[in-house]
């Protein structure tokens, strides 16, 4: 089949790019279209692949990208498809679904979220803008839900990534979604635990945007001293270093071998924003590391915890974004921390490794 793979951006590689990579691997002649591409960031993930950008693709711009979401309808727009497809996917939680289709083609849509910027979560980006900006940030918040309203129906069948996703996209768009949960990468699973190693810290690793609640661990972490270690790169780095304490130290961007001695050496993983899904504890999980994570979202779907057994958990929960909460839930895994199993712990994790949901797609594609 001619398949085209269109997705928001390719400027950093989370998990919503990582998806993409494993849809290339069912359709390795695939073309892709994006409203963004930074080669030089992004890596050669996609060198064997053509690339179609949209014609807001300009370094000045791409630098700003999540700043023009006012832009991203004229984006899609001139994002005009080379040829006759016989399938068309987005991967979504941003525009790519608006993509102009024609001699109805099926589309086929695998769903992070509906825009967050739009439903559910507005008023969290309203609260990281700046207060003289925010009427105008909620016209164009406005503007543009509205116009992802309209394109729903451009969508044949929609494929969630979790349960969770699948209850908003038929919450916000009307429609039933598939789900097949999204891909962890197999090497992930095809080295040794490292066991014999001294725990040295507490994790937070992913992008430090408003939603996430980084902010939530340094409060928390800057009253009980513990040392945490926060890896990634965003919005949010700069008030959060400001005010974080010696014991809290920032590692932006690292490389696979040097984040695999920080996830390694870590007694758990801090997950404290409300995700559509998060592979990131997934990920942590094939380590063989426990995770405390918010008790809402798709940490309900990853995060196991048998109050009965500890050894059969892959970690703890707290019930609010609170440093009450927050403390608590330390405080109890501390009380627990040697009854985790790491050898349950990833295997509970590789039940979500990638061949999963190669077949899995496939197979709902097939259906």
């Amino acid at each position: 089949m001619k398949v085209a793979i269109v997705h928001y951006w390719f400027i950093t590689r989370r998990g919503g790019e990582k998806v993409v990579e494993s849809l290339l691997k069912l359709y390795p002649d695939a073309d892709i279209y994006t409203l963004f591409y930074d080669k030089n960031k992004y890596g050669d993930y996609l060198k064997n692949h053509k690339v179609y950008t949209s014609k807001l693709n300009f370094p000045l711009l791409r630098k700003h990208y999540q700043k023009l979401f006012p832009l991203y309808p004229f984006a899609v727009k001139s994002l005009k498809l080379k040829q006759d497809y016989d399938l068309i996917i987005s991967s979504e939680s941003g525009p790519a679904k608006g993509i102009s289709i024609k001699n109805k083609t099926n589309h086929i849509c695998y769903i992070h979220s509906p825009m967050r910027y739009c439903w559910g979560f507005t008023n969290e980006y309203l609260a990281a803008i700046n207060p003289v900006l925010r009427p105008l940030a909620k016209f164009f918040f406005r503007k543009l839900k509205n116009w992802d309203i309209k394109t729903v129906n451009n969508v044949d069948l929609y494929i969630a990534n979790s349960n969770n996703v699948a209850d908003r996209v038929k919450k916000y768009y009307g429609k039933v979604a598939e789900v097949v949960y999204p891909p962890i990468e197999t090497k992930l699973f095809e080295k040794s635990l490292i066991q014999d190693v001294e725990k040295t810290h507490y994790l937070s690793f992913g992008a430090l945007t408003p939603y996430k609640k980084i902010d939530l661990l340094v409060d928390t972490f800057n009253i009980s001293g513990d040392k945490l270690i926060i890896i990634g790169n965003g919005s949010e780095k700069e008030n959060l270093v400001k005010k974080a304490k010696p014991n809290i130290e920032f590692k932006g961007f690292l490389e696979d071998d040097k984040l695999e001695k920080y996830i390694s050496t870590s007694k758990a993983l801090l997950f404290p924003g409300e995700e559509d899904f998060g592979m990131i504890p997934l990920e942590v999980m094939s380590y063989g590391i426990p995770v405390i994570a918010l008790k809402k979202g798709g940490a309900l779907e990853t995060v196991i915890e048998n109050k009965e057994d500890y050894s059969q958990s892959s970690g703890v929960f707290f019930e609010e974004q609170s440093i009450t909460s927050l403390q608590e839930a330390i405080l109890n895994f501390k009380s627990v921390q040697y009854e985790f199993d790491p050898l349950w712990i990833r295997k509970h994790a590789e039940g979500f490794e990638e061949s999963r949901f190669l077949y899995n797609f496939k197979n709902t594609i097939k259906k």
